[in-house]
């Protein structure tokens, strides 16, 4: 050990994870890893197995490769690309006193190889930042979980510390703000959309604090009771987002993607994006700015799903214009920020 690492502070940044490649060989090991995780799907493994490696993989898998080849750049993955730039300027922020990895909480660059590289470099301590603003047990859980079971093998473990959220971390909304008023600024817009990933409604219900959570009125306010209610957490972050635009509640609406309800038949979190923007136009609302707070990168949810699939459903409607708002991926103002967290942690 060079006496440069003694007494550095390790910095593990994790994201959700991406195919190593758009080939549906490798979409497909993403998608089993990735859907066989209990707290992702929180069937008993006696069916959550068979159901989706043998059934729902080897379906969706060959579809989900062609959407992976549009998102697809001469550099790879953006969600892996932007994570190593963050990771670069993150480090070059925080200085010599500090080594950050990164590491993909499904597929590669693993956690555990990223753990082991703050532990080569014998680190004093490691803090943990999953790169989701609002904790939800399928996301921030599930890379807690994983860090605690690999760490708990080491022989000697060092202090660790995780940042669970950054709902209304005030870099993260500005940043945010920032990129919002810079498409503001080249458009007239009628309405704004908070699009956030859609979770089953029984994961917010499980994490209920003594059954405060009714999916209602609970989240008009976040408080000591829902600050972990992933539902809350999101109402919060399109209060603070809205507030730093200068708009006010009834120009914008919180809405939810990427369900998996018509596999699963299960009620996720309402309401649904792909359903409210086709009723817009009707409404009058023709030309909307559309945000994904729950990403920091930009990936196959807000570049494809957001930019290019909701757009092409509003316009169908009769809408004229939509436009996504890029997301946070390397900018400066965020790399602050995620440098600010860690200082204070």
């Amino acid at each position: 050990m060079s006496s440069s690492n003694q007494g550095r502070i390790g910095v593990l940044l994790v994201n959700l994870g991406t195919p190593d490649s758009p080939q549906t060989p490798d979409v497909r090991r993403y998608l089993n890893e990735f859907l066989t995780d209990a707290r992702v799907v929180d069937m008993p493994a006696a069916i959550r197995y068979p159901l989706f490696r043998g059934l729902v993989v080897p379906l969706r898998a060959p579809k989900s490769a062609k959407i992976y080849q549009q998102l697809w750049t001469e550099r790879g993955s953006p969600l892996l690309f932007h994570g190593l730039d963050l990771k670069q300027k993150v480090q070059e922020e925080l200085g010599s006193d500090y080594l950050v990895a990164f590491g993909m909480r499904y597929q590669n660059p693993s956690v555990e190889s990223a753990l082991q590289e703050l532990r080569d470099a014998a680190v004093s301590r490691i803090i943990v930042l999953p790169l989701f603003p609002q904790y939800a047990s399928a996301s921030t859980g599930s890379v807690q979980e994983k860090v605690m079971d690999l760490v708990s093998k080491w022989w000697i473990v060092p202090n660790i510390s995780f940042i669970s959220n950054f709902v209304d971390e005030p870099g993260f909304i500005e940043t945010f703000a920032m990129l919002g008023k810079a498409e503001m600024a080249k458009h007239d817009y009628d309405h704004f959309v908070f699009s956030y990933h859609g979770i089953p409604e029984r994961h917010v219900l499980k994490g209920s604090h003594k059954g405060y959570c009714k999916l209602g009125d609970c989240c008009k306010s976040y408080n000591k009771n829902n600050r972990y209610c992933y539902r809350a957490q999101c109402y919060e972050t399109s209060r603070q987002l809205g507030k730093a635009l200068g708009l006010t509640p009834e120009q914008y609406t919180t809405t939810f993607q990427s369900r998996l309800q018509s596999r699963l038949r299960d009620p996720w979190l309402q309401p649904y994006t792909d359903e409210v923007i086709k009723e817009y136009p009707a409404k009058g609302i023709h030309n909307v700015l559309a945000f994904s707070p729950a990403f920091v990168a930009d990936c196959l949810e807000t570049t494809i799903e957001v930019g290019d699939e909701f757009k092409e459903l509003f316009e169908e409607a009769g809408g004229k214009h939509w436009q996504l708002v890029p997301s946070l991926n390397s900018e400066p103002m965020w790399v602050e920020a995620v440098a600010g967290m860690i200082r204070r942690n």
